[in-house]
């Protein structure tokens, strides 16, 4: 099989299993058009993101500040956290379907496994350097299995968060303050993670702190729930 189809197949999965727990939770399906545009608009800005961060990455090699440092790590994760919000605002931002306080939420969580599933694509397709035939298989299902409870969980985390504020925000008719905090609070949770998986490399950390973090955005889904639109 073309590493190019291994790629796509397997760099889908993850993002479309948490896709279809999280839409589950929606009691008033979206409409499916706007989710794909949802999604695709996450992959599209991913693209962005990317570009965004070599530049970062240039400009920080200029001035002295280490890659893997906390003021780095700080911005990629709101360089990623202010594109995968920018995904969800171009594909529905301004659109009327925004009727239920959960959508935003939804719609982000959407954005983001988009995004989610480009940077899925993009790591598998890097495994042939270091793997072939059946240790390539094999590290694919590995990178998967490891990207479905760490990454792809991750982005999707944050992004809820980011979205529960959203909501917030219009509920009380104080958009910026409460988006701003959203992504303040996604930013430090996200730059967390990328801390503890360059730190120690264990993924038991990790997945215990996502855990945390998913608990509070479940009962934030819970709460938007049963706000009234």
């Amino acid at each position: 099989m073309p590493l190019l189809v291994i790629a796509l197949v397997f760099g889908l999965l993850p993002g479309f299993a948490w896709l279809i727990f999280y839409l589950s939770e929606d009691p008033h399906p979206e409409p499916k058009r706007l989710i794909v545009l949802a999604f695709f608009a996450g992959v599209a800005f991913g693209f962005f993101a990317i570009a965004l961060e070599q530049m970062f990455n240039h400009a920080a090699t200029g001035w002295g500040i280490a890659e893997l440092s906390i003021f780095s790590l700080l911005v990629f994760a709101l360089i990623e956290e202010l594109m995968k919000f920018g995904a969800a605002y171009f594909a529905v931002g301004k659109s009327p379907i925004l009727n239920d306080p959960l959508d935003r939420m939804i719609y982000l969580i959407v954005a983001a496994l988009g995004f989610a599933t480009l940077e899925n694509i993009g790591a598998i397709s890097n495994l042939p350097a270091a793997f072939s035939g059946t240790a390539f298989i094999s590290s694919v299902f590995q990178m998967d299995s490891l990207r479905f409870v760490g990454a792809t969980l991750l982005h999707s985390l944050t992004s809820g968060i980011v979205g529960y504020h959203w909501a917030l925000g219009v509920a009380r008719k104080k958009i910026a303050l409460n988006l701003s905090l959203g992504l303040v609070y996604a930013t430090v949770l996200h730059a967390i993670f990328n801390y503890l998986i360059l730190t120690y490399g264990n993924i038991s950390y990790t997945v215990l702190f996502l855990l945390v973090v998913g608990f509070f955005v479940l009962s934030d889904f819970e709460e938007l729930k049963v706000q009234p639109a």
